[in-house]
């Protein structure tokens, strides 16, 4: 039987399931989302890097072949940042003799931002479709853009760190809690502060956080089998999101060079970077994050950054090498499988208390 902090989220959620699948913007689209809600659990689109064009294309995907079924769409919050032309100059200089080895022009390298912050004028674009869920990263839009979330009757998830940024967004809206642990793939959620050494493992996370929030809370990092959704559940949180053994299904969008990744031994070894954005993200340990240091201060803060390590991830890719390739993946990338979304679903489910 379903605990209480369980049935509140199923009920919120609108699954069979207490399950949802991550939002991983660069590795998956539609496909993913459907495939797992069809499976029971909460299928997501990551909508960060969408334009507003793509983003309606694909919520009308969800739209004409969901059937109705539940869907979180998921954007970042972040404010973003000013531009630093001495900061970018230092770092093409740092990244001068990369250029050179594959012959790219540094001063053709156009500056661009990468990944938008949730807006207005996002809101009008998913505002017809009223989707089931709307999730956040980096904590919550503006007050005026949560009540525009609200109107639609949405349910408001968004990620917490540590346990000050779980009371914060219960504090600020948040009808349910993502509590990422350290073992999580991909960029890291905090926002109250940048300093990495408050960063928590999930079980300690999922524990505390649990005690000091009213809200549901889901469990988030290194979870990707049956054993870890129990564990999950075991300290109290009332469901569990997954995203890197979602990562080698067919219905996601991951490159050959990062599924390969994912599959071979280096995928043991992960690490927290900020050289693709200039925000902290778990991904494998690469030659770029080896020679340049996966923390590096000189990064363009997020997300600035992704405008110069660009040309080096095309031609590197190009030659059939992930050097310069954010390769995103949780401290469990073993639990990626090249299997359908729905055997992982089920598969997670076994998990689940009878």
């Amino acid at each position: 039987m379903s605990s209480l902090p369980t049935r509140r989220l199923l009920d919120a959620l609108g699954t069979r399931l207490p399950l949802i699948q991550a939002p991983m913007a660069g590795s998956q689209g539609s496909a993913l989302a459907l495939a797992t809600s069809r499976a029971g659990a909460l299928g997501s689109l990551p909508c960060a890097m969408l334009s507003p064009d793509q983003l309606r294309t694909e919520l009308q995907a969800l739209a004409d072949a969901g059937g109705g079924l539940p869907f979180n769409v998921n954007f970042f919050c972040h404010a973003p940042p000013s531009s630093d032309d001495v900061r970018e100059s230092a770092w093409r200089a740092a990244l001068a003799p990369a250029y050179a080895a594959f012959g790219i022009d540094a001063t053709q390298i156009a500056a661009g931002a990468g990944r938008q912050p949730f807006s207005h004028a996002l809101a009008d674009v998913i505002e017809p479709f009223r989707p089931r869920v709307v999730s956040f990263h980096f904590g919550l839009p503006s007050a005026e853009l949560m009540t525009r979330v609200r109107s639609w009757g949405a349910v408001v998830l968004s990620s917490a760190t540590t346990v000050e940024e779980a009371r914060w967004l219960e504090a600020h809206g948040a009808d349910a809690v993502i509590a990422q642990g350290l073992e999580a793939g991909g960029h890291r959620g905090m926002f109250l502060h940048d300093d990495l050494t408050t960063q928590l493992g999930t079980l300690a996370l999922v524990r505390q956080a649990v005690q000091v929030v009213h809200v549901p809370v889901i469990a988030a990092g290194g979870i990707g089998d049956a054993q870890g959704v129990a564990a999950a559940l075991a300290l109290g949180a009332a469901g569990v999101q997954v995203g890197t053994a979602f990562l080698r299904c067919p219905e996601a969008t991951t490159s050959a060079i990062h599924r390969a990744a994912l599959a071979g031994p280096d995928a043991r070894h992960t690490a927290l970077t900020n050289l693709f954005t200039g925000r902290p993200a778990r991904g494998i340990v690469n030659r770029f994050m080896r020679e340049w240091g996966p923390i590096n201060p000189a990064a363009p803060a997020f997300p600035l950054a992704t405008a110069g390590m660009a040309p080096l991830r095309s031609a590197a890719e190009a030659q059939g090498s992930g050097d310069f390739s954010p390769l995103w993946a949780g401290q469990y990338a073993a639990a990626a499988r090249d299997v359908p979304a729905a055997e992982i679903v089920q598969a997670l489910a076994a998990g689940l208390p009878a």
